[in-house]
């Protein structure tokens, strides 16, 4: 007879792997269960041609809790992150638009465009960290649920209040309109620019299956913004090693506090009697019990896939089928001969050691959506280009050097059929064509290449569509929405079931805060059931 757990985690990515560390921590038998034969999920770094490690999914790094990191020790196992200089956007004129983490060298380039955006990038900045402020405190929070009267509730909705009524009268309309409203309409109130406007559109489509032009894609330019590194808000760097490297560290430092890891284990089904949740069935038929059981897969996989429909209710499965979970990403990982050139930069410029855009106008960017939206990838894709080996040579051998890019638009499926390889083919050449009318010798340099479409990214990643972020980030789909409403506190109507990904609250990204938000609320209820974890809130 398997062994039996106090828990079993289902998917060893980061926030899986984050959830198994607290519960580890808090003196409880963990097992995590992955059906490949490597953890990370998409925060994963692997090696497909001799001599370079690929971050084959994610690629930057801002977003992971400095708590979590902190709480878990994740530097004593290896983790660091290499803030990069800045970037740059390279237009169809020649010229390009470059940013950099110097205040003053910021201000002199944005200078060169518009004096008057140079003053209002200011206040743009300033209006973002207000923005920041507000939420942040709430990514570590439980959401509370707006239709109960429990005392946890109204106590977390009395704080919610607290910090409304915290701001000015005109502060609070102006959070109400950008929650709502577009990245797009949001920059015009600040910027005069075209080339601008571009650049700051990015984060408010990254990952997301809407154009700049749609209301709610400020909302994601500010889930993005709201990370860190080493203590600067909005920064971004990269994880030395890959972004295999936090969950690398993330499994040390689970199976320092006795946590189990079983790869090629895949999920069958979640093992229900009486409604309760009480293990898991493998693929291979094997049955593992367990006091709990938590997810780390998207809302649509846990319940569509893994449990029985009689044992869910009528209206949460509905729910659920209506949940929002668009793919829209592609990302080729290239391994290059040597350091492309590029004939906007200057030899020798910072920019390089960031990310590089060639979409220089919001109109081209929603022309880019527009082909998705007839099932169609990007004939003038949005690319956000990093070179990591520029900052961090331990993926690459002397001299040569990896590129990642993430790509914008990419349907999760050709037109209503399913992608062939041909199709993946094509995309590819799509990508390197538009890097190739910037850059004379990329081609050139080519060694290897790994395509991932969206059929991949589900096949591999086990992300439905490939979203990223394992649903969308609108309005409707965040908070106490996150993933339905009634159900944004990481349990499931099953007893003993609970969501731990990045479809429950705060959402996507290599945050790790969804995955420690559920350890929180399990912890609670196994507190009220039994005395092995009577101090275990303590270290939450």
């Amino acid at each position: 007879m398997s062994k039996s757990y106090d828990a079993i985690i289902v998917g060893a990515g980061h926030n899986g792997l984050v959830n198994a560390c607290y519960l580890a921590k808090a003196g409880l038998s963990v097992l995590v269960i992955e059906k490949n034969d490597w953890v990370g999920g998409a925060a994963t770094s692997r090696s497909h041609y001799p001599g370079f490690v690929y971050s084959n999914c994610s690629y930057v790094c801002s977003l992971l809790r400095p708590e979590i990191i902190r709480d878990l020790n994740l530097p004593r196992h290896g983790l660091q992150i290499l803030p990069f200089e800045g970037g740059a956007v390279l237009t169809q004129d020649g010229d390009a638009l470059a940013s950099y983490r110097n205040h003053d060298a910021h201000r002199r380039e944005l200078e060169r465009f518009s004096l008057k955006d140079a003053e209002a990038y200011e206040r743009y900045a300033a209006d973002l960290i207000r923005q920041c402020r507000f939420i942040q405190p709430m990514l570590m929070r439980t959401p509370p649920d707006p239709t109960s009267f429990r005392p946890r509730d109204v106590s977390e909705l009395l704080y919610i209040g607290k910090k409304l009524h915290d701001l000015t009268e005109r502060e609070m309309c102006d959070m109400m309109r950008f929650w709502t409203m577009s990245i797009s309409d949001f920059l015009d109130e600040y910027f005069e620019t075209e080339v601008l406007k571009a650049k700051l559109s990015i984060s408010g489509i990254i990952g997301t299956a809407l154009g700049p032009m749609s209301p709610g894609t400020a909302y994601v330019l500010l889930h993005h913004y709201m990370g860190e590194v080493d203590g600067t808000i909005g920064a971004w760097g990269y994880a030395r090693g890959g972004m295999g490297a936090i969950t690398r560290a993330l499994a040390q430092s689970l199976q320092s506090y006795g946590g189990e890891i079983r790869l090629n284990a895949g999920l069958d089904k979640f093992l229900v009697r009486g409604g309760r949740a009480v293990g898991v069935v493998l693929e291979n038929g094997e049955e593992v019990r367990s006091r709990i059981v938590v997810s780390n897969m998207d809302a649509k996989r846990t319940f569509l896939k893994h449990v029985d429909e009689k044992e869910l209710p009528d209206t949460f499965l509905k729910k659920v089928r209506n949940y929002k979970i668009r793919g829209s990403s592609g990302k080729l990982n290239i391994a290059l001969d040597g350091l492309p050139t590029f004939r906007a930069l200057p030899k020798g410029s910072p920019c390089i050691k960031g990310d590089l855009h060639f979409t220089d106008t919001v109109e081209r960017m929603e022309q880019a959506c527009d082909d998705w939206k007839a099932g169609k990838w990007s004939a003038d894709p949005f690319i956000d280009l990093v070179i990591p080996t520029t900052v961090d040579p331990t993926m690459a051998p002397p001299g040569k050097h990896f590129m990642s890019c993430f790509v914008q638009y990419c349907p999760p499926k050709v037109e209503g059929r399913d992608w062939t390889d041909a199709d993946r083919d094509a995309f590819a050449e799509t990508v390197v064509s538009q890097i190739a009318d910037y850059s004379d010798d990329f081609r050139s340099k080519i060694l290897h290449m790994e395509v991932r479409t969206p059929r991949e990214i589900e096949a591999e990643v086990g992300l439905t569509e490939g979203n990223i972020f394992q649903g969308e980030l609108t309005f409707d789909q965040i908070l106490f929405n996150r993933p339905i409403p009634g159900y944004a506190q990481y349990r499931a109507p099953i007893s003993g079931l609970y969501m731990c990904g990045s479809s429950t609250h705060p959402g996507g990204g290599v945050m790790g805060a969804p995955g420690r938000n559920a350890a929180k609320e399990i912890l609670i209820d196994l507190k009220r059931n039994t005395t092995v974890v009577s101090d275990a809130y303590a270290i939450l």
